[in-house]
């Protein structure tokens, strides 16, 4: 039997899945392959001057798109920042804030479990790396007059995608980050966002720097963070 191209449901086309089966023994090497590539992936606050392709970083957030999102929206903006003016704004913006954080804002139960990371209120990466991508969701669309359309499961859309872009940039050989100053509302304001978009993520973007150390942690084990009903 012929299978249709696509077929039409409630009067909105429907393309055919194109599957991608593999056997047993392909899906236990693939998963493990990858789960091995992803379990070298580490957070790294010390960047290289060495410069990374626009294209890629075009290509990285092309991947992140591809994230589901509720009824389709698509509700993320991803601003990409190179310039060396605007990345020492937002770092001493970001300082400014943390500096606030470190000092009044966390406990000393917060900041003593941040201790092995070895953080602080400084952040250099914050113009060493040789991009940023803040990551904005959009709580609302706006049509062409300029009035509210409803989005869906925001944030539940905009973090999927947040995670498949740092998958991306770990599988194309680079490094970053997940940075939170808290609260972010100067991202908005220096990039001129429009109102409906609020900053979610700041991910510096780039090369680690020769040599750099990271903190030695490990990962749950399987026990620890799952439950099976079989």
């Amino acid at each position: 039997m012929t299978s249709k191209s696509h077929i039409v449901v409630n009067g909105h086309t429907h393309v055919l899945y194109k599957e991608n089966a593999l056997s047993k023994e392909e899906l236990i090497v693939k998963s493990e392959a990858f789960y091995k590539h992803l379990d070298e992936r580490r957070s790294v606050r010390e960047y290289a001057d060495t410069p990374v392709p626009k294209e890629v970083i075009e290509t990285l957030i092309k991947t992140a798109s591809t994230a589901p999102s509720g009824a389709h929206k698509q509700p993320w903006t991803f601003c990409a920042v190179s310039n060396a003016t605007l990345k020492a704004k937002i770092r001493e913006a970001a300082e400014a804030e943390e500096k606030e954080s470190y000092e009044s804002r966390m406990s000393d139960r917060w900041l003593k479990d941040l201790e092995p990371m070895g953080t602080n209120m400084y952040k250099p990466f914050l113009e060493d790396a040789p991009w940023l991508i803040i990551v904005f969701k959009k709580v609302h669309d706006l049509d062409s007059d300029g009035k509210k359309v409803n989005n869906y499961y925001v944030n539940e859309s905009v973090g999927i995608a947040a995670g498949v872009l740092i998958t991306a940039i770990h599988n194309a050989g680079l490094v970053t980050l997940t940075h939170t100053p808290s609260p972010m509302n100067f991202l908005a304001k220096l990039l001129e966002r429009p109102s409906n978009e609020r900053a979610f993520l700041l991910l510096p973007v780039g090369y680690p720097m020769t040599p750099t150390y990271v903190p030695d942690i490990e990962r749950k084990p399987i026990e620890a963070i799952s439950e099976f009903y079989e």
